[in-house]
């Protein structure tokens, strides 16, 4: 997913801010990786970065995310992606859901 961040003054080029697949898909993009992969070699391969799983710059290891896939292995790369996506999705629910989350929704900054 990616969002637009608040529109500044002066500024004509649009910026969006990539989080969860699509954030992950960035890494891969820039990766000399090849598919079928396992969860060990993504991790290596792309030396384990912090994905964000929100528009607000929370983040999350990879190998914590591909931890929760309970999956060693992904023949593709839209297997990969389906496997993450629920685990991004409820990592950022989860932050949203809780106190300071909210907390930080009603703060201008």
């Amino acid at each position: 997913m990616g969002v637009r961040p608040p529109q500044q003054d002066g500024d004509d080029e649009v910026e969006t801010i990539a989080f969860g697949i699509a954030a992950l898909d960035e890494h891969l993009e820039r990766a000399d990786l090849s598919f079928p992969t396992t969860e060990r070699e993504l991790v290596a391969r792309l030396e384990d970065p912090d994905v964000p799983y929100d528009a607000k710059g929370n983040e999350m290891s990879l190998s914590a995310a591909l931890a929760e896939t309970h999956a060693a292995e992904f023949e593709t790369r839209q297997e990969l992606m389906n496997a993450l996506h629920p685990v991004f999705e409820a990592r950022r629910e989860r932050a949203n859901n809780s106190i300071v989350g909210q907390l930080r929704s009603l703060l201008p900054f």
